[in-house]
């Protein structure tokens, strides 16, 4: 059986601890406390799709500090924030284009009949659980209202 992704954080985290890597070590903590708070709040073990939600929404904070701190002239944290963010990047699935996006929206349009902008709801449910993980939500968004235009 292939190992979770929460196992690979525990282990990823004995290996920071061991060499001495403290970004890593302190990321992957602030990760992991996320995953169990997410777990806490949904009162069960999240599968992995899930804790890439949870690693997606930390990698978004990242983006909106660094913006913050860059407006605020504070390079040292832009430093930190940025090097916090390529850790949690490097356990996300590759990132899917904007045309893969544009294919797996179109057949879920098909999937569901969705007609128009009114059956939006029925389209985003279904895709951002397919694609959870593999693209921003945002973008997912903008892409279904393009569509159903």
């Amino acid at each position: 059986m292939e190992a979770s992704l929460k196992d690979k954080l525990n282990e990823d985290l004995k290996q920071a601890l061991r060499s001495g890597d403290t970004v890593k070590r302190n990321t992957i903590r602030l990760m992991l406390s996320a995953i169990n708070n997410a777990e806490i709040a949904k009162q069960a073990k999240l599968t992995d799709a899930d804790i890439f939600g949870v690693i997606a929404k930390e990698i978004r904070q990242r983006q909106e500090s660094i913006e913050a701190f860059k407006l605020g002239n504070r390079a040292d944290l832009v430093a930190s924030e940025s090097a916090e963010m390529v850790v949690l990047q490097s356990y996300m699935p590759a990132q899917m284009s904007h045309d893969e996006i544009v294919n797996v929206a179109k057949r879920i349009i098909t999937e569901v009949g969705a007609r128009g902008p009114n059956d939006k709801g029925k389209v985003m449910p279904k895709i951002i659980a397919e694609l959870k993980g593999k693209a921003d939500g945002r973008e997912i968004n903008t892409v279904v209202t393009e569509l159903l235009k």
